[in-house]
């Protein structure tokens, strides 16, 4: 079937269609009309009748030459890949070679093709549909790759140890509490160069953590605002009360091989930060050696979470069961910042991140607790003057 076959006619009046003469799929002698269209006021676009054929010739236009040969082109075999003795491929292309009837672009838009992709073999380059077809043969018979399919998946039950029940418990009833997250950005300059100066000490070196620091620091602002420290007491749903709690009991999340448990400092308030370094370093090896007593892992008032030392700029920590508020500190960063003298210098910074049980605690308290533990982390020397 030739291009003529399938092309699309176009009509050279413009109007309404108001007869089919033929149906899709009809042959149509030549010479039949197709289909009468109806012009508005029986004027034709030029607003003239039509034309009149001329008796005399038409004479040529003075154009290139006509071939001397107008028979169609010979049929193709299948194209090799290469072309024999160079002379198929790579002839240059004609100024008509993006050039195709509306069928054979139809068919290039439906199989998804590039015409310039498209040796064409018609008259001076032209693309026709038996090269689009030969085309899309050899590009189909190009080896794909199949998919792998995948394996079964392989599901194991495995029961949650106890230490996990546990957790699953009490996240469970703290997620059902309403709960809020604030977060501050602290520099912790000062308080780092003491910590190198007592870790450099050649008479007595003391490592002291950062994390000693912060939970002596949240002990003194527990002191201004006892409501972190106590615990909501739901017994009766109708008349729920605040158990207001004086000891600070600071809880620290560990990381332990049997999964993460938070022991608790008791009575910070009472405790240097050297104390509160000793303690630290004590449960952090009990837990290590699953050691820990019920004593060490009850009783907490308020947590504080370092989990910036296993990665991690920003956490949104959940606030643990009978108790109002938890801290989750993000690992420091060194970038610069101005003093102030306006100087540039470099900063260590670090995420401070607080959430709290929003039944009882709004936002502004737990902004002012946070603003007061940040004081005291950045003038260390504050602490001194709030020591008993």
């Amino acid at each position: 079937m030739s291009d003529k076959a399938v092309d699309d006619i176009t009509s050279r009046y413009e109007g309404v269609v108001k007869k089919l003469h033929f149906q899709a799929d009809d042959t149509v002698p030549t010479g039949k009309a197709l289909c009468d269209i109806e012009v508005e006021n029986g004027k034709y676009p030029d607003d003239s009748p039509p034309p009149v054929p001329k008796t005399e010739p038409i004479e040529p236009t003075p154009a290139r030459p006509l071939p001397t040969e107008a028979q169609p082109p010979q049929p193709t075999q299948a194209a090799p890949s290469a072309p024999v003795n160079g002379n198929a491929n790579n002839r240059p292309k004609s100024p008509h070679a993006t050039l195709a009837t509306p069928a054979v672009r139809g068919m290039l838009k439906i199989h998804n093709v590039n015409i310039e992709d498209v040796q064409g073999t018609g008259k001076d380059g032209r693309v026709l549909k038996e090269d689009v077809q030969r085309f899309i043969a050899d590009r189909d018979q190009a080896p794909s790759v199949q998919p792998i399919a995948p394996g079964v998946q392989e599901e194991t039950a495995v029961k949650l140890t106890p230490i996990q029940t546990q957790m699953f418990k009490n996240m469970t009833n703290s997620l059902s509490i309403p709960q809020f997250l604030y977060a501050d950005e602290l520099n912790v300059n000062n308080v780092m160069a003491i910590r190198k100066k007592l870790a450099n000490d050649p008479r007595d070196p003391k490592k002291i953590s950062l994390l000693s620091f912060v939970i002596k620091a949240m002990s003194l602002a527990l002191n201004d605002y006892p409501l972190l420290n106590a615990k909501l007491d739901t017994t009766d749903p109708a008349k729920p009360q605040l158990i207001m709690r004086a000891k600070h009991n600071i809880g620290v999340a560990m990381d332990t091989p049997q999964g993460l448990l938070v022991p608790n400092i008791k009575d910070v308030g009472n405790r240097s930060i050297l104390d509160i370094a000793s303690e630290i370093l004590r449960l952090n090896a009990l837990a290590k050696e699953r050691k820990l007593t019920p004593a060490d892992l009850s009783g907490g008032t308020i947590t504080a979470s370092n989990i910036g030392n296993i990665g991690g700029t920003y956490v949104a920590p959940v606030v643990i069961p009978n108790e109002m508020a938890i801290l989750g500190i993000g690992k420091s960063r060194t970038v610069p910042i101005f003093d102030d003298a306006g100087q540039v210098t470099k900063g260590e910074l670090v995420n401070f991140s607080w959430s709290a049980d929003h039944r009882v605690v709004d936002g502004a308290t737990m902004a002012r607790m946070a603003n007061r533990v940040r004081e005291l982390i950045e003038s260390p020397e504050q602490m001194l003057l709030n020591l008993r």
